[in-house]
C-alpha cells in the first residue's frame, strides 16, 4: 500500500497531516489522489471513500458495455442466431516451470505428435502407470471445471471464467490444453446458447436465461484430461432445461454401454435412440476421441447412428464421449474466427463430456465429480442448480 506521497496532505476531513499512504483500490482502478496519513484515517473515511470506487467501476462497466455493443469484427457476416462476438482479452501465459505439450510454443500451435500418427486406427492399450497418469490429469481437470461451475451467473463474462480456469490450472501445475492448440487463443472453450462447441471466451457478460457449456482439458505430467458440462445461467426456459437434461441423459446411456467387446460404432446408435423421442438432433461434424499422452487420437467416436466407426472396445482403451445435441437441425456453421461452431438455424445446443477407460466389467469414468469420501458422483452441476432453484 505504500507509495511515494511526498508533499501530499491527508484527505480525511479536518486532518492536515502529511500523507504517507494511498488507497490500493484507487491505484488498481487508476483513480488519482486518495492519500491518507495512516490506516486509522483511512478506516474512518472508508464509508464515504468507497463510493469513489463504486462510481469508477460503474464508469468502467459502461465503457466496456459500449465496447461490446460496438464490436463488429466481421461486417456483412450473417449470424444464424442472436449471439454476437465480443472483444477478447490478451492471451494468458503459462510459467516456464510447467510441463507443456509440443504445440504450446509452436507459432501456429501445430500438434506434431498427433500429426505423426494421423490416419492410424491403432488404439493404444494403457499400462497401469499410464492409466495412473491419465487418472491424475482427469482428476485435476474435474477440479478446474468445478471452479468454473462456481462462477456461472448473470453478469459474469466468459473471459472471467477463462481467467479463473487458467489460474486454477497453474495452481495445479497443469497446462490448459486448449491454449494455442492449432492456434486457439484461450485456456478453455465457452459455448453459449446456439454455439455447439469451441466458443472463444470473450467480454460478453452472461445473461439471465442463457445456457453455457464450459469445456476443460488440462495437461499434467504428459497426459490430457478432458471433460465438459452445460450450465444454466439464472432462470432458464423449460425447452432449454429439457435440452440440457436430454444431452446429459444420452451421454450416460452411452457410458452405460461401454464394456469390452462393444463396437465403437454402437455408441452413436445408443445416443441417437436416446434423443430421438425428444425431437432433438445429434451433431455429426464433431466426435469423441482417444486421449492419453495425445489430446486427440484413435479411436474416433461419432455420436450419430449408422456411423462407420472403426474398432472394438478393449480393456485399457481410454477415450471421450461428448455428444452435442441440438434443439433444431443437426447441421453446423462456423463463425469467421474459424473456431466457433453454431447451429445453422440459431436454435440452442447442449453438450456433456467425460473421459473414461474400459475395464473388465464396463468402464471407469475418470472425470466424474467426487464426494468428500472419494466416491464418484455422476450428477452434473445443472442438477444442483435445479435443486437449489426448487428450495
Amino acid at each position: 500500500m505504500s507509495v511515494d506521497v511526498s508533499k501530499r496532505i491527508c484527505e480525511s476531513t479536518d486532518c492536515e497531516k502529511e500523507a504517507k499512504l494511498q488507497c490500493p483500490t484507487c491505484i488498481k482502478l487508476g483513480i488519482d489522489g486518495s492519500f491518507f496519513c495512516e490506516q486509522e484515517c483511512f478506516k474512518e473515511s472508508w464509508k464515504d471513500h468507497k463510493q469513489v470506487h463504486k462510481k469508477e467501476r460503474m464508469k468502467i462497466n459502461l465503457e466496456a458495455q459500449r465496447d461490446v455493443a460496438n464490436y463488429n469484427p466481421w461486417p456483412g457476416y450473417h449470424f444464424t442466431g442472436s449471439l454476437r462476438p465480443s472483444p477478447l482479452s490478451e492471451r494468458r501465459t503459462v510459467p516456464e516451470g510447467i510441463r507443456r505439450p509440443d504445440y504450446a510454443d509452436h507459432p501456429q500451435g501445430y500438434p506434431a505428435s498427433e500429426m505423426e500418427i494421423r490416419g492410424n486406427t491403432h488404439i493404444k492399450i494403457l499400462k497401469k502407470d499410464e492409466l495412473e497418469g491419465l487418472r491424475l490429469a482427469c482428476k485435476y481437470g474435474r477440479e478446474v471445471l468445478d471452479v468454473a461451475a462456481g462462477m456461472i451467473r448473470p453478469g459474469v463474462t466468459t473471459d472471467e471464467i477463462d481467467e479463473a480456469v487458467h489460474k486454477a490450472c497453474i495452481e495445479k501445475k497443469c497446462y490448459p490444453s486448449p491454449l494455442n492448440y492449432r492456434g486457439f487463443p484461450k485456456s478453455c472453450c465457452t459455448s453459449v446458447n446456439e454455439v455447439i462447441c469451441h466458443g472463444i471466451p470473450d467480454k460478453r457478460p452472461l445473461e439471465d436465461g442463457d445456457i453455457v457449456n464450459v469445456d476443460i482439458t488440462v495437461y499434467h505430467n504428459g497426459y490430457h484430461g478432458d471433460l465438459n458440462e452445460t450450465f444454466f445461467v439464472g432462470t432458464v426456459e423449460e425447452d432449454s432445461r429439457k435440452l440440457v437434461q436430454a444431452a446429459h441423459d444420452c451421454l450416460m446411456d452411452a457410458i452405460n454401454t461401454v464394456k469390452p467387446g462393444v463396437r465403437y460404432r454402437e455408441v452413436g446408435n445408443v445416443i441417437q435412440k436416446s434423443v430421438h423421442p425428444h425431437g432433438l438432433s445429434v451433431v455429426r461434424t464433431y466426435c469423441g476421441h482417444g486421449i492419453h499422452r495425445l489430446f486427440h487420437t484413435s479411436p474416433s467416436i461419432p455420436h450419430y447412428s449408422k456411423n462407420k466407426a472403426v474398432g472394438v472396445m478393449k480393456v485399457g482403451h481410454a477415450f471421450t464421449i461428448e455428444p452435442m445435441i441440438n434443439m433444431g437441425k443437426w447441421q453446423d456453421s462456423l463463425w469467421p474466427d474459424e473456431w466457433t461452431a453454431v447451429t445453422v438455424d440459431g436454435r440452442r445446443s447442449a453438450q456433456f463430456e467425460h473421459t473414461l477407460v474400459v475395464t473388465e466389467t464396463g468402464c471407469e469414468v475418470l472425470t466424474a465429480r467426487r464426494e468428500k469420501n472419494g466416491n464418484p458422483n455422476m450428477n452434473p452441476h445443472f442438477m444442483d442448480q435445479l435443486d437449489k432453484a426448487a428450495e
